[in-house]
């Protein structure tokens, strides 16, 4: 039944390429490039008027499919540098123009979660929504203490539908990795399912909720981010109430240059603040396209972001911020040894690959986009020679490193927009110089006796008995060290398994010595039924050292 309904939504993808003059699409696959040429003999093509702009129709396929392409669709929306301009334009509107869901759902919804009417919690409602996006809309209210909010709704029957796409995307990583073997190292299966745990915690709004206060909290005396309240009382898994924010989409350039924002400090602090979230934090908004950034231009010299929509975040384990530290400091001082070192370090390529020679892929790939500016970098073509070097050395894809590379693309794009001679490497140099300092110098030292004193305090009263008991019973000579591995087991058992088979063999060998050294006897007669009795030991003995060897020994 799983694969009856794959095949029908492959089916209805076609369909929707084919009602939006995409065909070519469908038809440039490598199972009917062969036959390429049957577009031309399509009666639609032949009576087909006017059509939108290709870039029109292909932004439209992506809003009928659904969330997760509307949401590939808002990844590609900053990266200008790989895509045309009339591509990158109307991607850009499925940031937050999504076709809505009628406002009467929006208001069923929050009814049913608040199990009272509309009017009861709020003294106004917008049905028109403010902003429509893939997994929910919001809705401009007024609380009943006055206070102007944003509500967000989850949009109805979303989870069905990402489940049967998400499903559809297993279904073709599954293919990928049986019968293509580069697919193996890109590990598609876990991208899939990191990707539907990603989606999936959008649904929970309590959970974005939870997300937000978060980010607010450790922003709580900055400058250079401001996060909106969260109102708990009126919030819900599937209906969110916030602080209603103003300020100036960060994508409107002509609207920050009229205001006269200084757009160099504005992009020098967006780098901050992603450095600052996954370093100093080890918290980060993982969602940071255009369409959920905006600028405070009240003190046009001194800009400030506002962020919303908190759907997805991301964290790093300990290890893997030192990893990812390590390798941006030894980048940015262009020591590509160390660089290599600490890939086989951390075993994301073969522990026998040889450092100089992916020291010197490396450096092929990263020493041309130094010392230049932002605007003459693409990390789009970067990263396909990154690929191209992986792909050599067998280096493995990360999955759950992917929110944060999706995150670092989006600083970057809004980074080539608001000022293109950013220096992204002099800007973050110094950050990670110094988070790096903090953590191998005197204060991490510190900071982790700090943290492991109350165990220490619990353990040193009992040490001096402990000690005490073990010194006593290694003077009674009484003292025993028990070591216990699966390994150990293991090794154990194949031994047994090996004196039982050389048993066998010996005793084997010897009975079929007797047999025919008795065969041989000058006067059989004497030996009686010595000869007979030898040969069944030693065809027993044959029969059970062949059942003890393993197969395939």
């Amino acid at each position: 039944m799983n694969l009856v309904r794959m095949l029908l939504r492959l089916i209805h993808i076609n369909t929707v390429l084919f009602r939006n003059g995409l065909d070519e699409v469908i038809l440039a696959t490598r199972l009917l490039r062969p036959i390429r040429f049957v577009q031309y003999l399509l009666p639609w093509n032949w009576v087909r008027s006017h059509q939108a702009p290709r870039s029109v129709r292909i932004r439209r396929v992506l809003e009928e499919l659904g969330p997760i392409f509307v949401k590939f669709g808002q990844i590609l929306s900053v990266r200008r540098d790989l895509l045309s301009e009339d591509l990158a334009r109307e991607f850009s509107k499925l940031q937050d123009s999504v076709p809505p869901f009628p406002g009467s759902e929006a208001r069923a919804i929050i009814e049913a979660a608040y199990g009272e009417k509309l009017e009861d919690t709020f003294a106004d409602f917008d049905e028109t929504p403010l902003a429509s996006a893939s997994i929910a809309q919001v809705h401009v209210a007024t609380l009943k203490t006055g206070e102007e909010v944003i509500v967000k709704v989850v949009r109805p029957g979303i989870r069905a539908t990402i489940l049967r796409d998400v499903a559809l995307m297993r279904f073709i990583a599954e293919r990928a990795e049986r019968y293509w073997p580069e697919a193996r190292r890109l590990r598609p299966r876990e991208l899939v399912e990191e990707f539907q745990a990603t989606l999936l915690d959008e649904l929970d709004l309590m959970r974005e909720a939870a997300s937000a206060s978060q980010l607010r909290r450790n922003f709580d005396s900055s400058d250079v981010l401001y996060i909106p309240e969260i109102y708990w009382p009126y919030t819900r898994r599937e209906v969110m109430v916030m602080e209603r924010i103003r300020g100036v989409s960060v994508d409107d350039i002509d609207e920050l240059n009229r205001q006269n924002v200084d757009m160099q400090v504005l992009a020098e602090r967006g780098v901050e603040i992603f450095f600052t979230q996954v370093f100093s934090h080890n918290f980060f908004h993982a969602d940071m396209h255009p369409g959920n950034i905006f600028v405070d231009t009240s003190d046009p010299s001194n800009p400030r972001y506002v962020a919303v929509d908190f759907g997805i975040v991301g964290s790093l384990s300990p290890r893997d911020q030192r990893y990812l530290a390590e390798n941006f400091v030894a980048f940015f001082n262009r020591d590509y040894r160390r660089v290599a070192e600490l890939h086989i370090e951390s075993e994301w390529v073969p522990r026998d690959t040889r450092v100089d020679q992916f020291e010197s892929a490396i450096r092929s790939v990263c020493e041309p986009i130094f010392e230049r500016p932002l605007k003459e970098i693409s990390f789009g073509h970067l990263l396909v020679r990154l690929f191209q070097t992986a792909r050599r050395f067998n280096m493995e894809v990360q999955p759950q490193l992917a929110l944060l590379q999706k995150t670092l693309l989006n600083v970057e794009g809004l980074g080539r927009q608001l000022y293109p001679e950013l220096d992204l490497w002099r800007t973050a140099k110094p950050f990670l110089e110094g988070w790096m300092q903090k953590q191998i110098g005197g204060q991490a030292m510190i900071r982790e006796l700090k943290r492991h004193a109350p165990r220490w305090g619990e353990l040193l009263p009992s040490l001096p008995t402990l000690g005490f008991e073990v010194l006593s019973q290694a003077r009674a000579g009484t003292l025993r060290v028990q070591a216990e591995s699966q390994d150990l087991v293991g090794l154990r058992t194949d031994l047994r398994r090996a004196a039982q088979r050389l048993v066998m063999a010996i005793a084997a060998a010897a009975s079929l010595i007797c047999a025919a050294l008795s065969l041989g006897w000058p006067d059989a007669t004497m030996l009686g039924p010595l000869p007979v009795v030898c040969w069944v030991l030693a065809g027993i003995g044959v029969t059970l050292f062949a059942l003890a060897w393993p197969h395939g020994e």
